[in-house]
């Protein structure tokens, strides 16, 4: 039992943070990938005209 309790608490802590991390470069991402599309918006209307 102790042996379950120490991988976890071992092994926890990188997961948690692994996943913190991962959400805040998701939002990061789909606001670059909005970004990209504006840009691409716009460098697309300035051809046109």
């Amino acid at each position: 039992m102790e042996t379950i309790v120490n991988l976890m608490s071992n092994v926890g802590f990188p997961i948690a943070v692994s996943v913190y991390l991962l959400v805040r470069v998701e939002s990061k991402l789909e606001n670059l990938t909005v970004s990209i599309n504006n840009l691409s918006s716009v460098i697309n209307s300035m051809r046109d005209k």
